[in-house]
């Protein structure tokens, strides 16, 4: 069964966060540049303090820009239903380890249900840019996974809103689907990784390192 809670405030969603949300996946199986699963661990088992990151600039303009990008996606996608309420965390009997807090959530014409992911990014230079052309970048690519594993969705939506901020300002609005039934073998491998990595959490066992691919 999947459950919906709305919490009060940031403080109360942020308790209430226990086990692996979307944002952590990447790094449980090597995909996440900027933390690998060790990391993750000791955060899990209280032995490291998660980073406070939300005064990073990058952070404040991707938290005040969601609205606004949702409130677009409503208007270009009039055949879908858009939902979305602050605080929100999902759980799924099936898989106890994990938790969700979503952009949106959508239903489409045909009553099927759907996640809405948001993404802000700039660009900097070349290699950055090349993770987004035509493909998600990996990391978000798995968070996206991961939410479709806990909502038990048929589809997945993420919309970018790219920024490049050297020369000519530039900027373009990127989106991309996922089907479920194309990536039903991968939701199936990041459960299992999950799990596993859950177990190591458990026991307080330290997980066999394993760094991306550089």
């Amino acid at each position: 069964m999947i459950s919906k809670k709305i919490l009060n405030t940031r403080d109360d969603w942020l308790k209430e966060r226990k086990g692996i949300g979307g944002s952590d996946s990447a790094a449980i199986i090597g995909e996440n540049p900027w933390k690998n699963n060790v990391d993750l661990w000791l955060e899990k088992t209280g032995q490291k303090k998660q980073e406070e990151i939300s005064d990073n600039p990058a952070i404040v303009f991707g938290n005040q820009a969601e609205p606004l990008i949702r409130k677009l996606f409503e208007y270009d996608h009039p055949e879908m239903k858009v939902f979305y309420e602050e605080n929100n965390l999902f759980r799924n009997d099936r898989f106890p380890f994990a938790h969700a807090s979503l952009d949106g959530w959508l239903e489409d014409e045909k009553g099927r249900k759907g996640i809405l992911e948001i993404k802000t990014s700039t660009i900097s230079r070349s290699s950055q840019s090349e993770k987004w052309r035509g493909r998600v970048p990996n990391n978000y690519y798995c968070q996206i996974l991961h939410y479709m594993m806990v909502l038990e969705a048929d589809f997945a939506i993420l919309r970018a809103y790219i920024r490049y901020p050297y020369g000519t300002f530039n900027a373009q609005m990127n989106e991309y689907r996922v089907e479920r039934e194309d990536v039903e073998g991968e939701i199936e491998y990041l459960e299992e990784k999950e799990r596993e990595f859950w177990r190591y959490v458990e026991s307080r066992q330290e997980p066999p390192l394993i760094l991306p691919e550089i």
